[in-house]
């Protein structure tokens, strides 16, 4: 089943099943899966026929109309039924939001880009978007590999930019009544 929240959601192999309003205001999607190839074991590729269990996962994405969503994943884990699958069970999973991911694909996108592309920092990226620091600097880390080269230019002149190193040795003029440097490892 396939309707308009759905196709507004833009998360490929999900369904919007119906969507709420939290108390703060925020929408939050109930979602189930509509793809077929998510009930295909991982390991051996086998159709699994035989529900283990269910979970609910909580997977965050990019805010929608300006409003962070809170979607909430209602998904199977499956048995795989291959005698010599080494997986034993399994549970669903998409391209957006593969096997136990906290954030989805686009996200962790949007965040490297925001900090490579858009001047922003980590720190507020991490902040605007609701990750923590370590995930939007490896999201950052990720971005900048696919961007630059795999091996800078070598470097012909190193020079030192705000660093210094020894101590100044300093002396006093009577004349002006003030100290200057006589040593300094800066110049």
């Amino acid at each position: 089943m396939v309707n308009d929240t759905t196709r507004l959601l833009g998360l490929d192999g999900l369904v919007a099943d119906r969507v709420e309003l939290h108390p703060d205001g925020s929408p939050v999607v109930y979602l189930s899966t509509g793809d077929e190839q998510a009930r295909c074991c991982p390991q051996c590729g086998l159709r699994a026929v035989r529900v283990k269990q269910w979970t609910t996962t909580r997977p965050r994405d990019l805010p929608m109309a300006g409003r962070m969503a809170r979607l909430r994943w209602r998904k199977r884990r499956w048995h795989c039924d291959q005698p010599g699958c080494p997986r034993k069970s399994f549970t669903e999973q998409v391209a957006q939001v593969p096997a136990r991911a906290r954030i989805t694909v686009r996200l962790r996108q949007a965040a490297g880009a925001a900090v490579a592309d858009a001047n922003r920092t980590i720190v507020q990226t991490a902040r605007d978007l609701g990750m923590s620091w370590p995930i939007v600097a490896a999201a950052f880390t990720a971005h900048v590999g696919k961007v630059l080269p795999a091996e800078p230019e070598p470097v012909t002149v190193l020079g030192i930019d705000e660093v210094r190193r020894g101590k100044p040795r300093w002396s006093f003029d009577e004349v002006t009544a003030s100290w200057t440097t006589l040593v300094d490892r800066w110049h």
